[in-house]
């Protein structure tokens, strides 16, 4: 009897200190990483509550678990408020409480904008006017000025002349890196564009050596990622394709690559089919037309991430000529065009070919 009345309170007290250990991690910070995080809280109505803010959190990666945050925050009767804050993986649980608790930690005088990946001009314009006050006007008069172009050109170094071809739709696309960025509401369509050039430079920088010992210009490049950016879905078949893309530019071949038409005639792709006299077309952009063989488009079609900018550099070279995607996105490769012509003749069969 005397052993049980021993270890009952060793038991005890070992899982109290399991528990306190247990809430000691789970208020502690999630990682060490100073990664900026713009975090929106919304206002308490509508269904959207402590719990909603909670699993938005958790979203971020800014916390550990779920239901000790929303009992921790109950018992420390925080009362947060509906603001933009800056936030960090490295905050313990009470420093991001804290904060979003203080309205005067909010940044109310900025948005933040986001800016998917291969997307182009057109949704870029669409996006900064969707949440700002510049107008369309505004921005394509200021990609149409020549000096505000050339003192870009000047201030960075992978915007080169070939931006300043009058075939160009748009100087700048490809350029501006898609990420979240904070604005200042009263930002000018210029704090825009060199934000995100800044962010694009930053990207770019990793790359700089090899692209200088590369055969090809950072233009050429940048080009090249967008293509690869539409054509694949992840780095290691964009990798491949680019790999493709080569070994036909080598052999003296057009690319071949639909997204380049896509971009020519300024319709989105997959909205629908394209016409043999647009496959056709003799432009700048058509990398379809037999008068492309063994050409590079004039410039970009979106704004690669950072993925493609990487295929781009480090591609795989392989012995394939063709690719081809089924409707899942699965790609399959092939050296022949028979093969080539095998394989789309399969996946039609078995119900795998992408239809509008």
């Amino acid at each position: 009897m005397k052993k049980k009345r021993i270890i009952i309170p060793i038991i005890i007290i070992l899982l109290m200190a399991l528990l306190v250990g247990l809430c000691l991690y789970m208020v502690t910070p999630v990682s060490n990483k100073n990664t900026k995080v713009v975090f929106e809280v919304k206002k308490f109505e509508d269904g959207y509550g402590m719990k909603s803010l909670i699993s938005e959190l958790k979203e971020e990666k800014l916390i550990k678990n779920e239901t000790f945050t929303y009992y921790y925050a109950r018992l420390n009767k925080f009362d947060v408020k509906a603001g933009t804050y800056i936030l960090y993986p490295n905050m313990s649980l009470r420093e991001i409480f804290n904060k979003i608790s203080n309205s005067k930690n909010a940044k109310e005088d900025t948005i933040t904008i986001t800016f998917k990946e291969g997307k182009s001009m057109r949704s870029v314009i669409s996006t900064i006017t969707s949440n700002t006050k510049i107008t369309e006007e505004e921005i394509l008069n200021k990609l149409k000025d020549q000096e505000f172009i050339k003192s870009l050109i000047k201030e960075y170094w992978f915007l080169t002349d070939d931006i300043l071809d009058p075939n160009i739709y748009y100087p700048l696309e490809g350029y501006l890196a898609p990420d979240t960025y904070e604005f200042k509401k009263d930002a000018s369509i210029e704090d825009i564009f060199k934000k995100m050039l800044d962010q694009e430079s930053e990207v770019l920088d990793t790359y700089k050596a090899s692209i200088d010992k590369s055969n090809l210009s950072i233009h050429k490049i940048i080009t090249l990622a967008s293509i690869v950016e539409l054509e694949g879905n992840n780095l290691n078949n964009r990798k491949h394709i680019m790999g493709v893309f080569m070994n036909r530019l080598n052999n003296g071949m057009s690319l071949g690559s639909d997204v380049t038409t896509y971009y020519a005639i300024q319709i989105d792709m997959y909205e629908r089919d394209l016409y043999q006299s647009e496959i056709d077309d003799v432009n700048a952009y058509n990398t379809r037309s037999a008068q492309s063989a063994g050409m590079i488009p004039i410039g970009p079609i979106c704004n690669p991430s950072k993925e493609s900018i990487d295929a781009a550099v480090n591609y795989l070279p392989n012995d394939y000529f063709y690719f081809v995607a089924d409707k899942n996105n699965n790609i399959y490769f092939s050296k022949t065009y028979s093969e080539h012509e095998e394989i789309i003749g399969k996946l039609i069969s078995e119900g795998l070919w992408y239809t509008y």
